[in-house]
């Protein structure tokens, strides 16, 4: 069995990992971390756990009994973590945070996005687990890229449900303004965007374009939904061979001939793209679930490829039929 350590385990991340691993055939969790929550059961806050496990929370940090420990803290905080806690050196790390997901001198970190970097993840000790958007934009990008086809600036839009903001409420969460309501924010400046520029640049060998994302809160709790738009003169039929070709072999990712929506992927850690021609312009769509593919799901899928087992191991959900 993996034993797991989770830190931040009180979060919509948290709980969603929880969920995944007492699943999951092939672990065991050993400590799941909250200060502020020291001792209560998970189940009180994660209610949706009742009746699924007797887990307490603890303010302790087991380090030595633990295989793999996952962060799921806020951004910024896991390498502020680090400077001041040593984890053993066998003990392996998935941060879901944003700190270490761009490459950089002294960063060990891999970068977590298992249809471009499975081969290099396999034999990681520490790996970045990639943002939400980030996820579904680059998957919707990515076999373009591998065509060649992105050249010049990029427009994206896509629209994320209110998980995506964390549990701590906001103004921009409370239901009473969230729903029947959408907004933009950070256009244009989104943080996700230099992850999204490094795959691209790591998939086609250069790329001198800009990525003109502009990002929507939406009026549901979990999905994203997003449309890239790439001005080429290649034909439909090609590019639709190579984006079935590209996602061959990614369990979770899956060419749709079928125009898509959110509601084929929410609950599940599938990632859907489709794409269609107008003139000179290729519009793609891409969706997934921003708290599985989009976070704790893809990094259980980096897990199970860390340390050597099946891929899809806790991880075969199935959306709902309504």
């Amino acid at each position: 069995m993996i034993k797991v350590g989770i830190l931040g385990a009180a979060g919509y991340t948290g709980g969603e990992l929880i969920r995944l691993l007492l699943n999951h055939p092939e672990t065991e969790i050993v400590f799941a971390n909250s200060e502020s929550n020291a001792s209560n059961p998970v189940a009180d806050v994660h209610e949706g756990l009742l009746g699924d496990t007797d887990l307490t929370f603890t303010d302790q940090m087991p380090f030595d009994q633990v295989d793999v420990v996952f962060f799921c803290f806020g951004h910024g905080k896991s390498a502020a973590f680090l400077a001041q806690h040593t984890i053993p050196a066998n003990v392996k790390i998935i941060d879901l945070a944003q700190d270490f997901r761009i490459a950089a001198p002294g960063n060990d970190f891999i970068y977590g996005l298992p249809e471009i970097n499975r081969n290099i993840i396999a034999k990681a000790q520490h790996v970045a687990n990639p943002g939400c958007f980030a996820t579904c934009i680059q998957l919707g990008l990515l076999p373009a890229a591998h065509l060649g086809l992105l050249n010049g600036d990029i427009p994206v839009n896509a629209i994320t449900g209110s998980t995506g903001a964390g549990q701590k409420a906001t103004a921009t969460t409370h239901f009473s303004w969230r729903n029947n309501n959408m907004s933009i924010y950070k256009p244009f400046q989104h943080q996700h965007v230099p992850e999204i520029l490094q795959s691209i640049q790591q998939v086609q060998g250069h790329f001198d374009g800009e990525i003109g994302f502009i990002p929507y809160r939406g009026d549901f709790a979990r999905g994203i939904f997003a449309t890239e738009v790439v001005k080429t003169d290649a034909g439909i039929d090609d590019i639709v061979a190579a984006y079935k070709t590209f996602y061959a072999n990614a369990p979770f990712t899956h060419y749709s001939d079928k125009a898509i929506d959110l509601k084929q992927v929410v609950n599940t850690n599938k990632a859907l793209v489709h794409c269609e021609k107008y003139g000179n312009k290729l519009l793609i769509t891409s969706c997934i679930d921003n708290l599985l593919k989009g976070a704790v799901g893809q990094a259980v899928e980096n897990m199970n490829i860390m340390f050597g087992i099946d891929e899809t191991a806790g991880l075969k959900l199935k959306p709902s039929a309504f």
